[in-house]
């Protein structure tokens, strides 16, 4: 009988599990809501989806170990530590701590728990399964509700001494610039996620008195949706947050280049639906901001695997290949 693997993909909002083949087929989905204060309840949640997951495909074959992508999430000892974004884990004092969920989740269901960072995850799923099989050297990025990012480099997953390595979402990208919720000021993650772009939205609408699409919804509730949506109607100020958006990333992406001279950078997320409207800028920017030897000499790729099964897989894969 085939050896099968759990993937989860844990979010702020929503937990995704999926019992996954060693080729990467999907056989069952699930998913359960991350809204969860207390960290017993979702353990026990968790735990008690992956059983039935198990159950409902015991006749296709054996699940033989869970792989975990989970914001903060460390492999080095299976934890996840000072997530501000995930409401069970959280100590005592409420504020964000240090979460032993590997171990619990082992003794909760028996099988072997293998965890890392949402992002490390998104891009094993992209190297096994996706656009980047084959690629040795790359940087994974995803743009969803923060930024995220996973460094591959001759093969291996970049994760530094501590665990923590490749957290670009959180490099300055403007001196004193916006509050992020880390702690830091100026962070990518406060331009160029989801919430990111909402935000330069609202900055727009007060410093710029033209008309747009946009003037007609509650600004304290605008979405990259409401964004995208007035960019295809043709508003010239929607179009234009998304070109000040791209000159961002764009920039940061050549800083990322300078460091680990990747041959690709792979894009991921909810906001790389809107692409038509920054990719030229965000290109041009990042090569503007890149020596000779670089210019023009990194490929920009988009994911080729389904938004909620990359993250899925890539964690799946630790189950196969856990020293990655």
């Amino acid at each position: 009988m085939q050896r099968l693997a759990i993937g989860i993909d844990i979010g702020g909002q929503s937990s995704k599990c999926g019992v996954v083949t060693q080729d990467g087929t999907i056989l069952e989905q699930s998913v359960v809501t991350s809204l969860v204060d207390c960290f017993d309840d979702y353990l026990k949640l968790l735990a008690d989806t992956v059983k039935e997951l198990v159950r409902k495909t015991a006749d296709r074959g054996v699940a033989v170990g869970i792989g975990i992508g989970a914001p903060n999430a460390n492999r080095l000892d299976g934890t996840i530590r000072y997530a501000p974004n995930l409401r069970w884990a959280r100590g005592a004092d409420g504020k964000p701590g240090v979460i032993y969920l590997a171990d619990r989740l082992e003794k909760a269901t028996g099988l072997h728990v293998r965890i890392t960072n949402d992002a490390n995850a998104a891009a094993r799923g992209e190297r096994t399964y996706g656009i980047a099989k084959g690629i040795d050297d790359f940087i994974m990025i995803t743009l969803g509700t923060g930024v995220g990012s996973g460094i591959i480099s001759h093969g291996r997953l970049v994760y530094g001494h501590d665990g923590f390595a490749g957290e670009l979402g959180h490099v300055c990208v403007e001196q004193n610039g916006r509050q992020c919720n880390c702690g830091l000021k100026g962070c990518l993650e406060t331009y160029a996620s989801a919430m990111g772009v909402a935000r330069t939205a609202r900055e727009f609408l007060q410093k710029d008195s033209r008309e747009s699409l946009l003037r007609k919804l509650d600004p304290e509730k605008i979405s990259s949706k409401d964004i995208y949506d007035a960019a295809v109607q043709g508003d010239a100020m929607a179009k234009e947050i998304f070109s000040y958006t791209g000159r961002i990333l764009g920039r940061a992406m050549g800083d990322f280049v300078k460091f680990s001279s990747p041959q690709a950078i792979v894009l991921f997320g909810g906001l790389t639906k809107s692409r038509e409207f920054f990719h030229d800028e965000m290109v041009q920017a990042m090569n503007d901001n890149l020596m000779q030897i670089w210019k023009g000499q990194i490929q920009i790729l988009y994911s080729s695997l389904k938004e909620s099964d990359a993250a899925i897989l890539g964690a799946s894969s630790m189950v196969w290949s856990p020293e990655e």
